[in-house]
């Protein structure tokens, strides 16, 4: 009798002790600024360790709702544009481990407040590579051939009142191709147009992912100045003639040069450096009246790396024959009488490098890893060094 009643007895008690067990152990308070999409927030949610709060609306997170959210939270998810100070941190408390940005760039984040609190912080650079460098080559495309002008005209519907002319709304020809040989019209032999030097500010993977796209354009010169934050390595010659290899080019074809001769030769400069102090205007009047009257510039980097009023005084004033731009600085506070939209030859798009559907999930969904590795103290997927930054 004592035992029958024994079992019940203990089976209660053990499912009791199982129902405490569960209700005590650790959920971690992760907080997140933006809907990261279906895929991303599945893998936070599927979770029984994680406590996940979302911004619940489509639109940028609101500071109030942030600061009282995330007090007691061990990780945190931002969008690039999101303070990460002072301010923010001590309201999160000791509790934060781990910040994870949905973006390569992480001049949002102060990086000493992280450090001298022993937080983490986790971006995703790479993924975006690829939708970057497409970009990059539509910019250069657009600028060189008059795109904004042309589709203004017919978008305000003066396309029936147009003249054609033979070098009507004409502009810089980017690829090498072949042309007849004015020089001896009655031979069959062919020639091609002028050999295109294309040049970079930065020549990081987005760099060299562009660089690889323009092969098919026919183009066989490329000159880069690095990170100016970073110093050459007597090695670079070296991985720069394997780098021309990969890309069928003859030794000799990817060069470094300096900041003065890389704004002189670039036919198209692409601007693919970070943001930050040491990059802070570095394309100034000074530089773009280096530049050839026919030069293109395409930034689709950050908006400091520009003077925006020299950039602009440079297309009014013919110094250059045109720009694009998918990062202007001071955005989004770019209106219709900003000096670089009033400029007929300079295209500017809403910073929409990585926006490709697939691209843009990759992003979310590493931002979400990054979080879930940081709050367990795992290795993460990304992770930014912190140490020796400021």
């Amino acid at each position: 009798m004592t035992g029958s009643l024994q079992s019940p007895l203990l089976s209660r008690s053990s499912s009791r002790l199982t129902a405490i067990a569960r209700h005590l152990r650790t959920k971690h308070k992760v907080v997140v600024c933006r809907d990261l999409g279906t895929e991303a927030l599945a893998v936070l949610r599927e979770r029984d360790d994680l406590d996940v709060i979302v911004w619940p609306e489509d639109r940028k997170c609101e500071r109030s709702w942030l600061l009282e959210n995330v007090s007691g939270a061990t990780g945190l998810i931002v969008m690039f544009g999101e303070p990460v100070d002072e301010e923010l941190l001590n309201k999160a408390g000791p509790s934060l481990k781990v910040v994870s940005t949905m973006s390569v760039g992480y001049e949002h984040v102060s990086l000493p407040a992280l450090s001298k609190r022993g937080v983490r912080l986790g971006y995703t650079p790479d993924v975006l590579t690829d939708a970057v460098a497409d970009i990059a080559v539509m910019l250069a495309l657009m600028a060189s051939r008059n795109v904004k002008a042309t589709t203004g005209l017919v978008h305000e519907g003066q396309w029936p009142n147009y003249t054609w002319s033979p070098f009507g709304f004409c502009g810089p020809q980017i690829s090498s191709s072949l042309l007849p040989n004015i020089a001896a019209p009655s031979s069959s032999d062919l020639s091609t147009s002028p050999e295109r030097t294309v040049g970079f500010l930065g020549f990081g993977r987005i760099a060299q992912a562009t660089l690889a796209r323009l092969i098919a354009f026919g183009v066989r010169r490329c000159i880069y100045t690095g990170n100016p934050s970073s110093a050459s390595s007597p090695g670079s010659s070296a991985r720069d003639d394997a780098l021309a290899a990969s890309l069928s080019l003859p030794a000799g074809s990817i060069a470094r040069v300096s900041l003065e001769d890389l704004a002189a030769r670039a036919d198209v400069l692409f601007l693919l450096a970070p943001g930050g102090r040491a990059t802070h205007h570095i394309v100034d009047e000074a530089f773009l009246r280096h530049m050839k009257r026919t030069a293109v510039l395409v930034n689709p980097a950050r908006g400091t790396l520009v003077d925006s009023n020299a950039l602009a005084r440079a297309l009014r004033d013919g110094w250059i024959w045109g720009a694009g731009l998918d990062v202007v600085e001071g955005e989004p506070q770019v209106g219709k009488e900003h000096p670089l939209v009033k400029e007929p030859r300079c295209v500017v798009l809403p910073h929409i490098g990585s926006a490709t559907f697939e691209t843009r999930t990759a992003m979310a969904t590493l931002a979400a890893r990054n979080v879930i590795a940081g709050v367990l103290g795992e290795e993460m997927p990304m992770e930014l060094g912190l140490a020796g930054r400021s």
